[in-house]
């Protein structure tokens, strides 16, 4: 089998690069970055040489590579050798953004080169990154509330940074605001930061506050929104499906048939009035 190497930068996300391997030759000799990586194997095992220990690497863990930090990387002949090997490079400046929005005070980057035995957290990075590096857009509120969520739970499990206490869900005012701001910019991108600096909050504890109050994300309410809108134009007007789906903030058809689908179990069409009978 031919080795297989791939990069994609994350668009919207400046600092951010995945990476995805097939690997079955090629071995990683000892060096360091410059960056942060967080690798995950998912089919096969890869071991690592780092701080005077040999580790493991396959399904179910997650191995966080600060900079500087001398390491290696290898197929194991034990389990056939080859591997598939996804990672998230983080620039620093990237990292030390979701540190500081996540404990809620100015960034200590205090990292080894530590590997995290947690099945439950590396499959969510592993189908973040499936779905990134497959090229399938999204809106910036799910890219950057994935983001920070995902963060926030690896730093938790690390124990490295720990996350602040947010109690309490959104200020009735609060709610409000949001809520008029997104119906006021329906079709337009919508952010975290910008859903974050109406409450005066960070985006972490926006999405934590916004989450307890709602009991959905922001994300997951906002699509439930458009959709609702989609709706209301879709049984009232003659309207194209492309058209709704453009008004009310999807970025194209299929994604926003897709999520219809999902929400009321028919495609969009069947909201649309039939077309009267000729006389006879």
């Amino acid at each position: 089998m031919k080795d297989d190497v791939r990069y994609r930068p994350v668009p919207g996300t400046p600092g951010l690069v995945l990476g995805q391997a097939r690997l079955s030759e090629f071995q990683f000799d000892r060096h360091y970055h410059e960056d942060y990586h967080i690798g995950l194997v998912t089919q096969g095992v890869q071991r690592q040489h780092v701080r005077g220990k040999s580790i493991l690497l396959g399904p179910g863990s997650l191995a966080l590579m600060p900079p500087g930090e001398i390491h290696d990387g290898a197929g194991v002949s034990d389990y056939g050798a080859a591997y598939t090997l996804k990672t998230f490079r983080l620039s620093p400046a990237l990292m030390r953004g979701f540190i500081e929005d996540v404990s809620g005070a100015a960034a200590d980057e205090r990292f080894l080169g530590t590997l995290i035995e947690d099945a439950a957290l590396a499959y969510r990075f592993m189908a973040l990154h499936s779905a990134w590096m497959s090229g399938a857009q999204d809106e910036p509120l799910a890219q950057q509330s994935q983001s920070l969520a995902l963060m926030g739970a690896l730093f938790a499990r690390t124990g490295e940074v720990r996350p602040q206490e947010v109690k309490g869900g959104l200020a009735p005012v609060h709610r409000r605001a949001v809520r008029d701001y997104c119906h006021a910019h329906l079709c337009e991108k919508i952010g975290l930061d910008d859903l974050a600096s109406l409450c005066g909050l960070s985006r972490f504890q926006f999405l934590r506050r916004f989450t307890q109050a709602v009991g959905l994300t922001p994300h997951a309410w906002l699509v439930r929104l458009r959709l609702e809108h989609a709706c209301a134009a879709l049984a009232t007007a003659r309207v194209s499906v492309a058209q709704v789906a453009a008004d009310v903030g999807f970025y194209d058809q299929s994604h926003f048939n897709r999520a219809f689908r999902m929400a009321y179990g028919a495609p969009p069409s069947a909201y649309q009035p039939s077309a009267p009978s000729p006389a006879v």
